[in-house]
């Protein structure tokens, strides 16, 4: 309760222009929660999905694969989807290929979708910390001009003081962005790492398959 109250008359000291600042790092934290946890489901689908189709792959089964990847959601079922159905239709290499860096491609969206606000919303946040603050000073100065001399030191003093809330908070809601900004930029590098590296091993495993033995349909 009393680090609630402290926080109540933090914002209250600090003037109207906290409650934009609140606003932008609740957001940001809304995003950081969502685009975490969105990405870590797609690193476990991923790895659940790539196990199932590469012990049909392995054998031949193509189109048991292709029955299993459509029905996936995830990135690497449509990856895999686009290669296995150029590979029916067409046993060039190049056309698989393709297909596959298409999937990719149409994927890359879905998993970067949001992080960038994050940067957005910290300097969002700086820049309205630094705003109220300079209205603050302006307001301050305005006061302490009418005030007895007497007591226009103190005055200064506390105005400075609460002006000076909206730029401590702003960058207490820029900094924990920036950094939630960098780890899912992280973690999305790291997805699409393994997207490309299961292409690659699927079409490996394709080209040892066809110069073993003709693939089972």
């Amino acid at each position: 309760m009393n680090m609630f109250q402290s926080f109540a008359s933090f914002m209250q000291e600090g003037g109207v222009w906290m409650y934009p600042i609140l606003l932008t790092l609740v957001a940001g934290i809304a995003i950081s929660i969502e685009r975490w946890l969105y990405l870590s489901k797609v690193e476990k689908v991923n790895k659940a999905l790539w196990g199932e189709t590469f012990a049909l792959v392995s054998k031949g089964q193509l189109k048991t694969a292709l029955e299993k990847t459509k029905v996936s959601d995830s990135a690497l079922g449509l990856i895999l989807t686009n290669g296995l159905t150029r590979l029916l239709t067409s046993r060039k290499m190049d056309d698989v290929e393709m297909a596959m860096e298409e999937g990719l491609m149409e994927s890359l969206p879905r998993l970067e979708k949001r992080t960038h606000y994050l940067s957005t919303l910290a300097n969002v946040a700086t820049l309205l910390g630094l705003l109220g603050t300079i209205i603050g000073l302006i307001h301050a100065f305005t006061a302490v001009a009418s005030a007895d001399p007497a007591e226009k030191a103190n005055l200064l003093s506390a105005a400075v003081g609460e002006a000076m809330n909206c730029t401590a908070f702003g960058l207490i809601a820029a900094i924990p962005m920036l950094v939630m900004f960098s780890l899912l930029q992280s973690k999305t590098g790291q997805a699409v790492e393994s997207l490309e590296a299961a292409s690659i091993k699927f079409q490996n495993m394709v080209r040892q398959l066809g110069s073993q033995q003709t693939p089972q349909q």
